[in-house]
């Protein structure tokens, strides 16, 4: 895990636009018209049909995706009470991730309001906009009444994500540890450390799961909770045992299960050794659990050990469940969240742990093969399956147990609904930083190595475990500007190729290159001299295999790269061309752009190389081509210039490879309108489809429309400019970069240097 610091943490948070969720229209409202249908006079019509029937608002309003995550700043995280406006960043950062895992809105409100009973109708006042209720980091016991009450008194879906969300996923984590063990949940002997709210939920459903309440002894910071204290409240009272013990060391002797949500370091090897055989250990302290997990399992072989921690197999994660049970309580418009509901998502998460894991899930944990045992016993959290398996669960619990008002009917279009959701976010971006993480082989040499953004990309890319970064230029001039801005260089490799104990390396490099293109009229000393130029230098490395990937562009002109590129690494067997790729994200998921950057007046034969490069790039990024061939005409309406090369090449494409999915040559907004183009055009090839690749007629419009999607907002993060063509990952970005763009090319790189190894 990379360490956060105070002024990483600060940056996140202030940078650009304050805070980390925003609100955005979702209607035209750009006319007149427009605005007096969004307000007045057209906005009493739904008003009135609300009012006739307040079901309707689910209709008319966000309502049936709107989430309130409330909290008073009483338990926030690890910190405690520090209130109720400084809770508000985590209250953003919950509404961040119901957002990114299951496309829900969310409104988080900080209620400045200790006194339970004013909190409840404060809460139940503002209820009518929502469709739920999140509660968050409210301390115990206030927590309890408060829950209870606006379960019972609202009608809608309310939880305590503290209580319950930790109770769910641990469960889950339960069921797969005794199926694993071979144990018998009514027969296990279970320790609970720790009383507070999420202790005592976990407890509550570990028990309708089948744990009896004579085999639970519970401690809290005073010990055993006995019948011999006299100092109980009634939570505590329910989980009073009768053994006559007062310590946690004398409760884990021959117990099978430890939970654990207390605090640090509270528990022993010799504690774990005295439990019964195959024991099981949740240890979920925050942010450093009751044993270091190293201790843990040096205590004994036959261990089942959890935590809450992403740097450790099996973590209890919340975000398994909250935004997957809230979307399936949504889409039903279910009148509450209830233990059929609960249970129905802690026995969807427990069958996923035991269903082969996918590749996709194995490469973003940088793991070889995942597999339901000691070490799995929970779905990771970027499993793209959670969003189907637990949603669908909740929602046919819902059902079933009679408070759903709007019940799906037909499963098949609502799992296909489901999956669509996931391209709400930038979901791809974290799949190829995901997969850059898994691979081993990564050096990845920057040539601008004195470029304050490529410094600081190349620091945040090895520490976010991308790459082995390799800093090109005066190692002086580097750590001179790194200095200067307060940045860590450790663990970096600077090399300055222009320098004399580089010759040696550099009479290799002029060698090979000079050798390859003596026909051309290249001596070893006209290489030698060029390898005086950083990106000559950069591409030799990777050629050789001196590095894996090549990132430039900060300083260099695009065409001098296409040039070095095609002399260094050449082009891709039965390539004559190569060509550049951007991806923009909407919402509505990734467009894949081509070409952007490199062949300005493409002729038809390299529209048709242009094509194919992409459609195989975009069957990479495990995403099938929906390809439009665009121009400013359509269907042969000219039949001139590139309009004719566009139709031929897609005449080309449907007889000699059937299987892309492509036509043209069409305008921009038939391509993109499948309603309009299928109505217009009903014999065009991609009919019934959203078209998800577009192939731009020349260089001008394919940069222009790529940048104006950004510029005005469009599009969410763009990645690239991706390469494709070239014989090995060396990449190109632009002048303009951002760090984080620079980052995100690096993941491309080292990700595309991983398809490469494999082809070769």
């Amino acid at each position: 895990m990379p360490k956060i610091t105070k002024e990483a943490a600060l940056l996140y948070h202030s940078s650009d636009k304050p805070g980390k969720i925003e609100v955005i229209p979702t209607k035209p409202h750009t006319t007149q018209t427009d605005l007096s249908l969004a307000y007045s006079p057209g906005v009493a019509e739904p008003c009135l049909e609300i009012e006739k029937d307040p079901q309707k608002a689910y209709d008319y309003t966000i309502k049936g995706n709107l989430v309130a995550v409330i909290s008073n700043g009483t338990a926030v995280l690890g910190l405690g009470d520090i209130g109720a406006l400084a809770g508000k960043p985590v209250m953003e950062g919950k509404g961040l991730l119901f957002k990114i895992f299951a496309g829900i809105d969310v409104f988080d409100i900080e209620v400045d309001e200790k006194d339970p009973e004013k909190f409840i109708q404060t809460v139940k006042a503002i209820s009518p906009t929502f469709g739920g209720i999140n509660l968050e980091d409210i301390k115990a016991p206030e927590c309890f009444e408060i829950e209870r009450r606006l379960k019972e008194e609202l009608n809608i879906p309310v939880m305590h994500d503290d209580q319950h969300g930790t109770a769910i996923i641990s469960s889950a984590a339960l069921l797969g540890a005794l199926d694993i063990s071979k144990k018998n949940i009514g027969k296990v002997k279970l320790v609970v450390n720790g009383a507070g709210a999420s202790a005592i939920a976990c407890t509550k459903l570990y028990m309708r799961l089948g744990v009896k309440k004579e085999n639970i002894v519970m401690c809290d910071s005073k010990g055993v909770i006995s019948l011999k204290r006299d100092n109980l409240n009634e939570t505590k009272k329910i989980f009073a045992t009768k053994r006559d013990i007062t310590t946690l060391e004398e409760a884990m002797v021959g117990a099978d299960v430890f939970l654990g949500l207390s605090a640090a370091d509270v528990l022993t090897k010799d504690m774990i050794r005295s439990m019964a055989s195959y024991p099981i250990v949740f240890a979920l302290a925050n942010p450093n659990p009751e044993i270091a997990y190293d201790d843990a399992i040096a205590s004994r072989e036959d261990l089942i050990f959890a935590t809450g921690r992403s740097d450790y197999p099996n973590q209890v994660n919340n975000v398994l469940g909250f935004p997957y049970i809230f979307r399936g309580a949504l889409d039903v418009q279910a009148t509450g969240i209830n233990e059929d509901m609960e249970l129905a998502a802690v026995h969807a998460l427990a069958a996923l742990a035991k269903e082969p894991v996918l590749d996709v899930v194995n490469s973003a944990y940088g793991l070889n093969k995942l597999s339901f045992g000691n070490g799995y016993i929970i779905p990771k959290p970027l499993d793209p399956r959670l969003m189907t398996k637990v949603s669908m669960a909740v929602a046919k619990a819902a059902m079933d147990s009679g408070i759903a008002r709007k019940p799906i009917k037909d499963w098949v279009a609502y799992e296909n609904k489901l999956s669509e959701m996931m391209g709400y976010s930038n979901k791809l971006i974290r799949e190829l930083n995901a997969l850059a993480k898994s691979s081993e082989n990564r050096r990845v040499v920057y040539c601008e190595g004195n470029h304050i953004n490529m410094i600081k990309a190349a620091i945040v890319s090895s520490r976010e475990g991308f790459c082995d970064p390799i800093l090109l230029g005066s190692e002086e001039r580097i750590r001179k500007i790194a200095n200067e801005n307060g940045l860590d260089l450790n663990g970096i490799e600077i090399i300055n190729h222009r320098h004399i104990s580089e010759d040696t390396r550099r009479s290799k490099y002029a060698t090979i290159l000079s050798d390859r293109n003596y026909r051309k009229g290249i001596r070893f000393q006209e290489a030698f001299e060029k390898l005086n130029d950083r990106n000559y230098f950069g591409m030799m490395m990777v050629e050789t295999g001196d590095a894996d990937a090549l990132i430039t562009g900060v300083y260099s002109h695009y065409q001098e790269f296409a040039e070095t590129a095609i002399e260094v690494i050449g082009l891709k067997p039965g390539c004559n061309h190569f060509a550049a790729m951007h991806i923009v994200q909407t919402k509505k998921g990734p467009y894949f752009l081509a070409d952007t950057l490199i062949n300005r007046w493409p002729s038809e034969e390299v529209l048709k190389e242009i094509t194919k490069l992409t459609y195989d790039a975009v069957k990479y990024f495990s995403v099938e081509p929906v390809m439009a061939m665009l121009s400013f005409s359509n269907f042969g309406a000219d039949d001139n210039g590139s309009p004719k090369s566009i139709s031929n090449a897609v005449e080309y494409f449907h007889e000699n490879h059937p299987e892309m999915i492509i036509d043209g040559e069409m305008q921009l907004n038939f391509a993109m309108n499948k309603e309009l183009r299928d109505k217009t055009f009903p014999f065009n090839t991609l009919k019934g489809k959203d078209v998800n690749t577009l192939i731009f007629p020349n260089l001008s419009s394919a940069n222009i429309s790529s940048k104006l999607l950004m510029e005005l907002g469009i599009a969410g993060e763009s990645i690239g400019p991706i390469q494709i063509g070239l014989r090995k990952p060396v990449h190109f970005t632009d002048i303009e970069s951002s760090v984080r763009d620079i980052v995100t090319l690096t993941a491309v790189a080292v990700v595309d240097a991983i398809a490469n190894r494999k082809n070769e």
